[in-house]
């Protein structure tokens, strides 16, 4: 029941986009970098996509805002947690930026941590410390976070004043985020941001090392502005600048911190949403990933392969059509 009711929920945000936009689904695929029957089974709820990239890109093409990215990004997340992994998956579409999408009968070897992403986006479950212990809070034994009412880690899905302590420390460490007291997709992405520069697991839920560390104010989310980025891109791309700022704010929004989640436990991190195993082909880490010239850079060795984008078919396909932007 409880997947019907999320993939019926993220069906109906689908169709509500693709009913406002005013065009069919092969036109839309063609945009998104997907097949029109792909598009019309999400559409319908007989399917929901493993890789969020091509959700990313029919909303683009769609016209959402970014508020609305953000609620369709939470209701893909629940809908494939919620997805039993017997249940045949839909034809693979493009990976994202060198993407680690594994195809179905691999997922099996991917089960501990696909498992664990599932609980975290659900936020069915907790995670714990390595060892199963607590770390004791020491001298912040008196902060909220610290408190009995945030006792288990901070994770997705909860709403309450343990969320938006949460979020006011991430501001104070100079994060770009709403506080609302609602960990959704965005307070996912600044955590886990946090945890990489902090030198922390990037477990994405705020268990207790993470605490210490946002009331220590040792770790800044400070960063690139949008403009800086695309000076960066330009500066770095100069056989096709156009493109690649384009093919960057398609995927990050000139965000240097954004992380995206797959599916099968792997992230796209940075600019241009280089993949973990992307990472380790190009010799690098997350921490490195979310600096922007390393990214950049990083992301104009891929391209120097063929002189093309391949890398990121689906921006590159949204791209095609002057409606994709």
């Amino acid at each position: 029941m409880t997947v019907t009711l999320h993939a019926d929920k993220f069906a109906a945000y689908l169709r509500m986009l693709k009913d406002r936009s005013g065009q069919g689904y092969e036109r839309l695929g063609r945009q998104a970098g997907a097949s029109g029957s792909s598009l019309h089974r999400y559409c319908s709820g007989k399917s929901v996509p493993a890789d969020y990239r091509v959700v990313h890109s029919f909303a683009k093409v769609c016209g959402a805002s970014a508020e609305e990215l953000r609620e369709l990004h939470q209701l893909w997340a629940l809908a494939d947690a919620a997805r039993d992994d017997g249940v045949p998956s839909e034809h693979a579409e493009p990976p994202a930026a060198g993407a680690d999408v594994a195809p179905r009968r691999r997922r099996r070897a991917y089960a501990a941590v696909a498992v664990a992403i599932a609980v975290l986006l659900a936020g069915g479950l907790v995670w714990v410390t390595a060892d199963g212990s607590e770390p004791a809070p020491g001298r912040y034994a008196d902060r909220m976070l610290f408190s009995a009412a945030c006792r288990p880690p901070v994770s997705m899905g909860q709403h309450d004043e343990c969320v938006t302590e949460v979020q006011n420390l991430l501001v104070s460490a100079q994060g770009r985020l709403s506080v609302d007291g609602s960990f959704g997709p965005e307070t996912l992405r600044r955590v886990t941001a946090f945890q990489v520069l902090a030198g922390l697991p990037a477990r994405g839920v705020v268990d207790e090392a993470t605490k210490t560390a946002l009331y220590d104010h040792r770790t800044s989310l400070a960063g690139w502005s949008a403009a800086m980025v695309e000076q960066r891109v330009r500066a770095v791309f100069t056989e096709a600048p156009d493109t690649a700022v384009a093919i960057a704010r398609c995927a990050s929004f000139l965000d240097p911190l954004w992380v995206l989640p797959n599916t099968n436990g792997s992230r796209n991190w940075g600019i241009f949403q280089i993949s973990d195993a992307r990472l380790l082909d190009l010799g690098g880490t997350p921490r490195q990933a979310f600096d922007p010239v390393w990214n950049i850079d990083a992301a104009h060795r891929l391209w120097s392969a063929h002189h093309d984008f391949h890398d990121w078919p689906s921006c590159s396909a949204a791209l095609q059509n002057p409606q994709a932007h």
